[in-house]
């Protein structure tokens, strides 16, 4: 398949192809004329690629789990390791919308006067004082 028919039937842009080989994401196998070509096989690794990144892998992070010969090689760990930050992200997720239900109904006079918006606030500045922390940490992590 040539980089238009695989942009068409993938639903990404030829210039998102073009990015994830600049990356090795993905390997054309030859040329046809100007354009590239691509293997049948290209969209279920393109389908991994976007799995990947709905679950907050970078592009580096799945790069290293597709591997060199086509054939992927997923670390477990790593896998169980993002589905427990999931599940923490989905527990923060839940109390924020929680939090802004109440507020949305809540009979005190002020929002700053609720104690539960109180904790609500407490809790989305430290979120966000560990998220700062843990982008900072990740940059300054070695590549797997």
């Amino acid at each position: 398949m040539d980089i238009s028919q695989v942009a068409k039937q993938s639903g990404v842009a030829a210039s998102r192809l073009r990015y994830y080989e600049e990356k090795g994401l993905i390997r054309a196998i030859g040329r046809d004329g100007l354009k590239r070509v691509f293997s049948p096989g290209i969209l279920e690794r393109l389908a991994l690629i976007a799995l990947g990144q709905s679950a907050g892998f970078s592009l580096e992070e799945i790069a290293g789990m597709l591997g060199t010969e086509g054939v992927p090689e997923i670390d477990k760990a790593r896998l169980v390791e993002k589905a427990d930050e999931l599940d923490g992200r989905i527990k923060r997720l839940c109390a924020m919308r929680d939090g802004l239900r109440h507020a949305a109904q809540c009979s005190a006079p002020s929002y700053l006067e609720c104690p539960k918006f109180q904790r609500l606030m407490q809790h989305a500045a430290k979120a966000d004082k560990k998220q700062r922390q843990s982008g900072a940490a990740r940059q300054n992590k070695p590549p797997r």
